[in-house]
């Protein structure tokens, strides 16, 4: 019987070590910093690379970290269905044009989908909907503001009797468009759909794998949830 074929590592033919790029990826991603304050940051840990370097490293391996941190909730929460979603979407500028990022986030304000579409209608309400179904199963509520987009998609998915709006009803998911925010001024805005919407999926995880909620916890079970993820990202593709 011919043995199984073990996969090749993924930091394979790269001179610097795992832990180096997992750093650097989780730096980019994670903090509101800039390819050239990364590049600073680690010159001085006495790491010399170029911040182009950086740009390369957050596209190869961003995608795949981003994607092991997705499958390992999505197989922990998949037969939880007493969730609460709440959706809304950003307005982002792409090169001048209007463009928009769909969301829902859960009722801990993790987000679970990120969507970009050039339109703000019920087609692109639809898709992102389904999209975030088929990951994540169906909730028990979901929590919009008042756009018809959403009335609409809802009812040809069979559950707009489980729509809530309110006025303060969605700020969970207000909140959560703020460190995405955050990343976008310090990067001068994206330039492309594609870029964008793959820096909105991995940012969003790694957000969610780092997120302690520290001001729910005391100082010592904050430390180990950090120290835990931490850990869970050091030991990611290896």
């Amino acid at each position: 019987m011919p043995r199984r074929r073990t996969p090749d590592s993924p930091f394979k033919r790269f001179n610097s070590s795992p832990e180096i790029i997992r750093l650097v990826v989780m730096m980019y991603v994670r903090f509101p910093l800039s390819l050239r304050n990364v590049e600073d940051l680690l010159f001085e840990r006495g790491i010399d690379i170029c911040h182009e370097t950086v740009r390369f490293w957050w596209n190869r391996f961003g995608p795949m970290f981003a994607a092991g941190i997705k499958r390992q909730r999505i197989s922990r929460t998949r037969g939880f269905r007493h969730w609460r979603w709440h959706l809304d979407e950003m307005f982002v500028k792409i090169n001048g044009e209007t463009h928009y990022l769909w969301r829902a986030v859960d009722h801990e304000g993790e987000v679970l989908e990120s969507y970009v579409t050039k339109k703000w209608d019920k087609k692109a309400a639809l898709r992102f909907m389904k999209k975030a179904l088929k990951n994540y199963g169906s909730p028990t509520e979901v929590v919009t503001d008042g756009l018809r987009s959403y009335s609409a998609a809802l009812e040809d998915l069979g559950i707009a009797d489980r729509r809530e709006t309110g006025r303060w009803l969605n700020n969970r998911a207000e909140n959560s468009h703020l460190p995405l925010r955050r990343r976008e001024r310090v990067m001068q805005r994206f330039r492309r759909m594609k870029s964008l919407q793959k820096f909105a999926s991995v940012h969003a995880n790694v957000h969610n794998h780092f997120n302690s909620e520290r001001h729910l916890t005391d100082r010592q079970t904050y430390k180990t949830n950090r120290s835990n993820a931490l850990a869970e990202w050091q030991s990611l593709m290896a």
